[in-house]
């Protein structure tokens, strides 16, 4: 099995999961993608085939990458995903997924979503690929209302697989066949969610596999001080997640205004920059990192930017969520959240104190937003997490 993947953090994880079960049953993993960022983002055994390298990506790097494009919001973050991120990651990775594959020689390649390079070279060389979902905005068709949105995506998409010889009349085993989206595989769609957050109404392929969250091994995080947590207080946790920090300025005032606001009765564990945060109250406990998923069992909620990853991650603990999206697919999780009754959602840009005091309040003492978690919280372990994904998988074998 060959995972081809984005150096991003939220669409490695869950392959770790499914590779170590797939690994524990005796199948060769490997991953192909930038390397550097994979080395830090895989377990250290984890075999890594080179494809994109960091400087290949424009302006020197992604680094440069995130630094223009976390300020940007709506169509312009669209825009800058797909022609800077996306489409460049993907040309730069065809030449080493396509060594990757002739050197490794997988039964089966599964693709992230933003990976595109994968599909491209799976069709172009015969192999069959499955579709790695780690968000599940895509599934929702987000351009239905926004046609024009719709189309020019669509003219991105089209442009990289006739650039890459990979359109119905070029270069693949096919070249013959009907036109095909490299973002989902027609054998199978791994969905790392359940269709109860996801829109319990639609119907779906038989082909798209809710396996739910898959949680793997993880990079060591710095020690946590567990002592400085408080029993007498609930404790909630406060995250915008590892792209997002230098955007949150306004909101961490505004979230250190609610945490003075509730300081009798909760404790919160803000992960942000100490330097955009400055002095804190005393009831705010400041990290740069935590290992969020060794966290999670201590808490009672979790105040995030709708990440999937960590809205996922809350869930599955059955912890009700406070959603504040910023930009990209977290609009459509943080609704998926709210329409689950699983939490609130709060405006990044224009929340005060007030606001995030009353949705602390809502998601602590309410039941509701409590049942609803839950309730998604049944519904991942009822989706069988990485062993539901592996077994899919083998039947493409």
């Amino acid at each position: 099995m060959l995972f081809t993947v984005p150096p991003l953090a939220g669409h490695v994880n869950p392959t770790v999961a499914v590779g170590s079960e797939l690994a524990a049953r005796g199948h060769e993993v490997a991953w192909t993608g930038p390397a550097g960022a994979l080395a830090r983002l895989l377990p250290e055994h984890a075999r890594i085939l080179p494809a994109g390298e960091e400087e290949t990506a424009p302006d020197g790097g992604y680094a440069l990458l995130h630094a223009r494009w976390r300020d940007l919001r709506g169509v312009g973050a669209l825009r800058f995903l797909w022609e800077e991120a996306l489409v460049p990651l993907a040309r730069a990775m065809v030449p080493g997924v396509t060594r990757a594959v002739r050197e490794f020689g997988p039964d089966v390649l599964v693709a992230d979503q933003q990976a595109l390079a994968g599909p491209v070279v799976a069709r172009r060389l015969g192999v069959p690929w499955a579709t790695s979902a780690s968000t599940s905005a895509e599934l929702t068709r987000p351009f239905t209302d926004f046609p024009k949105i719709g189309e020019w995506v669509a003219g991105q998409i089209a442009g990289l697989l006739a650039e890459c010889g990979a359109g119905p009349e070029g270069g693949l085993a096919d070249p013959a066949g009907p036109e095909w989206d490299p973002l989902f595989s027609d054998r199978l769609v791994l969905v790392f969610s359940s269709r109860e957050l996801v829109d319990p109404a639609a119907e779906f392929p038989a082909h798209y596999a809710f396996v739910g969250p898959a949680f793997g091994a993880r990079p060591p995080a710095p020690p946590f001080p567990w002592e400085r947590l408080d029993p007498e207080r609930r404790r909630v946790l406060v995250s915008l997640g590892t792209l997002n920090q230098e955007a949150g300025g306004r909101f961490y005032d505004a979230i250190l205004g609610a945490a003075e606001r509730l300081s009798s009765e909760v404790q919160l564990v803000l992960v942000a920059p100490g330097s955009l945060v400055g002095a804190v109250p005393s009831n705010v406990l400041l990290r740069e990192s935590v290992p969020q998923l060794e966290l999670l069992p201590h808490l009672d909620a979790v105040v995030c930017h709708g990440g999937h990853n960590t809205v996922c991650e809350a869930l599955a603990h059955g912890l009700p969520l406070v959603v504040a999206p910023i930009r990209d697919d977290q609009p459509i999780v943080a609704r998926q959240v709210a329409l689950a009754g699983a939490g609130v959602r709060v405006r990044f840009g224009r929340s005060r104190a007030e606001e995030l005091r009353d949705a602390l309040t809502a998601v602590l003492d309410d039941p509701g937003p409590r049942r609803g978690a839950r309730r998604i919280q049944a519904s991942f372990a009822a989706a069988g997490g990485a062993a539901a994904a592996a077994d899919r998988l083998e039947k493409l074998i």
